[in-house]
């Protein structure tokens, strides 16, 4: 009798410690790195290379609990794509339920005030589970960007910059119609006013705005650039905005335009075309859209950069006076070796 009760008793004994074992497994913190960490899987995961990717944040007790759970589950034959948070303070049932479910973490997703579609491609390749080839075909198509009303000039429009919350594996076609509707958002009554108060499109003031983030990031001095290129615009002048050169000839590292430069043939080259390029020269920030929104009306129509590099520009009325801060703007680029 007394054997009995002994074995009993270390059944009993075991049962609890393979209890607590179970337990410590499941609801223990699983972190190993110490701080947030993230499971990134895509389309090519299975339930193999989901618990490699979890063995590079997590303790080996964690990785082997969410294995066992998966296998009696069959998690392997459902792997949900998606980003999947690993706090310092996740356990093992935590993170099973969150994979065995889909229920990812939401990407806080900052658009850049980029130069090109390639660009804008690769930051967003680099933050989401679209490709840089997928995002880029649909870019340069004019059948996709027809989709979003718009053409492969003007698709960079919709995307303002700001930061949103998307699902890291949204797909491209979804992530476009985000940010159609975040642009429509944008544009609400008061900015479409007074986009039409100035006889422009929305479009065609994110392509003004574009060409004054260009050529400052001096928030304060952009109303008066907007407002200088607003005059000439409005009088029938070229533009002849530099920046506009740089981005006909896809040199962002020129420090200074040259007059062979100026024959550029390209749409984009406002000293031989007449108004606005066909889109903008970069995704503008929204304090250079709000520049041109609110611009400062004046009767400027020349501008150059100031020969103390502040970043700065001495306006002008005239041609003559302007002549003048532009020579003094070359003795000092020469002063300085800069070509």
């Amino acid at each position: 009798m007394k054997s009995n009760k002994k074995v009993m008793l270390r059944c009993m004994a075991g049962g609890a410690i393979l209890l607590a074992v179970m337990a410590f497994c499941l609801f223990a913190p699983i972190n190993s790195t110490g701080k947030v960490a993230y499971l990134n899987i895509d389309n090519d995961d299975t339930k193999d290379s989901v618990m490699t990717k979890l063995g590079e944040v997590s303790r080996g007790y964690g990785v082997g609990a969410v294995e066992v759970m998966a296998a009696c589950t069959g998690y392997g034959s459902k792997v949900h794509t998606g980003r999947y948070e690993v706090g310092t303070a996740t356990n093992a049932l935590m993170l099973y339920r969150r994979l065995s479910s889909g229920q990812q973490t939401p990407v806080k997703l900052t658009i850049p005030s980029v130069r090109t579609a390639e660009r804008l491609a690769e930051e967003l390749s680099e933050k989401l589970m679209i490709s840089k080839a997928e995002m880029l075909r649909m870019l340069e198509s004019n059948d996709s960007c027809a989709k979003y009303g718009k053409d492969t000039a003007t698709i960079l429009c919709i995307f303002i910059p700001n930061t949103y919350e998307v699902y890291w594996d949204t797909s491209a076609d979804k992530l476009m119609k985000r940010m159609k509707k975040e642009s429509e958002a944008f544009w609400n009554e008061k900015r479409s006013g007074k986009a039409k108060a100035l006889g422009l499109t929305t479009d065609e003031v994110i392509t003004l705005a574009s060409i004054v983030d260009e050529e400052t990031a001096n928030n304060g001095e952009k109303p008066m650039i907007a407002g200088m290129y607003y005059n000439r615009y409005k009088q029938g002048m070229s533009l002849q905005a530099d920046p506009t050169i740089k981005f006909a000839l896809k040199d962002f590292e020129i420090k200074r335009i040259y007059n062979k430069m100026l024959s550029v043939a390209s749409p984009y080259n406002t000293y031989k075309n007449v108004g606005l390029p066909p889109g903008p020269i970069r995704i503008p920030t929204v304090a250079g859209i709000d520049a041109v929104l609110d611009m400062v009306h004046h009767e400027y129509l020349y501008m150059c950069a100031r020969e103390d590099f502040s970043g700065t520009h001495n306006f002008a009325k005239t041609y003559q006076e302007h002549l003048k801060n532009a020579a003094r703007y070359t003795k000092a680029l020469n002063e300085r070796g800069i070509n």
